[in-house]
C-alpha cells in the first residue's frame, strides 16, 4: 500500500468513526424530540433515577445540531476519500476550515480583547436573565433547559437567584427555585439571601480558572486533530488532481 492508498484508508477510518457518533447522537436527539413518552418512560425505568434526567428532553435540538454537522463532515470525508471525490474534498477542508477559524477568532476575542469580551458576556447575561424572567415557569422548553444547566452545574441563575426576580415562577409560587437554596428546599422571597448557590457564570469561571491547563490541552488536541484532517484531505485533494 502506497502513501496515498494509507491517506485514504486513515481518511476513511477517522471520518467514519465521525459519521457513526453523528449518527448516534442524531437519532438520539431526533428520538428525544419526537418520541418524548417513550424517553420518560425508558428514564422511569432506571434504578435510583432522578427526575431531573427527564430535562434530557430539552436538549434534544442541540443533539440533533451536533449530530448532523457531525454526519455531514463524516459522509464528505469518507466518500470523498473513497470515490476520490475533489468536490467533497474541497468541502470537507471548507467546513473544517471555517469551525477551525472560528475557534481561533475566538480565543484571540478572549485573549486580546478582553473588554469586547467582557461586553459580550453582558450581553449574553442580559438575554439570559430575559429569559429567565419571561419564560421560567410558564415555558417548558425554557424552564427544562434553565433546571438541567443548573443540576448540571449546580448553580443558580446567569449571575445569582436575583435573576428569577420576577419571573413566571417566582410570581405564581412565591418562591425560588430549589437549586437556589443551599439547604435543598424551596426559599421564599423573604429568605433567599441565605442561599449559597453561585450564578452559572461564576461557577463556570471558578471551574475554567481551576481546570486552565486540562481545557487548554484538550484544546490544543482538538486544534492538532483539526489541521490533521485539513492537511490529509488537501493532501488527497492534490494526489487526485495529479492523477
Amino acid at each position: 500500500m502506497g502513501c496515498f492508498g494509507f491517506l485514504k484508508v486513515m481518511m476513511f477510518i477517522f471520518n467514519g468513526i465521525i459519521f457513526l457518533a453523528g449518527a448516534v447522537i442524531l437519532g438520539v436527539g431526533i428520538w428525544v424530540k419526537v418520541d418524548s413518552g417513550s424517553i420518560i418512560g425508558f428514564l422511569n425505568k432506571i434504578p435510583n433515577a432522578t427526575s431531573e434526567l427527564s430535562q434530557v428532553l430539552h436538549v434534544g435540538y442541540l443533539l440533533i445540531v451536533v449530530g448532523a454537522v457531525l454526519v455531514l463532515l463524516g459522509f464528505l470525508g469518507c466518500c470523498g476519500a473513497v470515490k476520490e471525490s475533489k468536490c467533497m474534498l474541497l468541502l470537507f477542508f471548507i467546513i473544517v476550515l471555517v469551525v477551525f477559524i472560528a475557534e481561533v477568532a475566538g480565543a484571540i476575542v478572549i485573549l486580546v480583547f478582553k473588554p469586547l469580551t467582557e461586553s459580550l458576556i453582558n450581553q449574553l447575561g442580559i438575554q439570559a436573565k430575559e429569559s429567565i424572567q419571561k419564560g421560567y415557569g410558564n415555558n417548558s422548553d425554557i424552564t427544562g433547559l434553565w433546571n438541567a444547566t443548573m443540576e448540571t452545574l449546580k448553580c443558580c441563575g446567569f449571575y445569582n437567584y436575583t435573576d428569577f426576580t420576577g419571573s413566571p415562577f417566582v410570581k405564581t409560587t412565591g418562591f425560588y427555585p430549589q437549586i437556589c437554596c443551599g439547604a435543598g428546599s424551596y426559599c421564599t422571597l423573604a429568605n433567599c439571601t441565605s442561599a449559597v448557590i453561585p450564578g452559572c457564570l461564576p461557577k463556570l469561571v471558578t471551574f475554567i480558572d481551576s481546570n486552565a491547563v486540562v481545557i487548554i490541552g484538550v484544546a490544543l488536541g482538538i486544534a492538532l486533530l483539526e489541521l490533521s484532517a485539513m492537511i490529509v484531505s488537501m493532501v488527497l485533494y492534490c494526489k487526485i488532481g495529479s492523477k
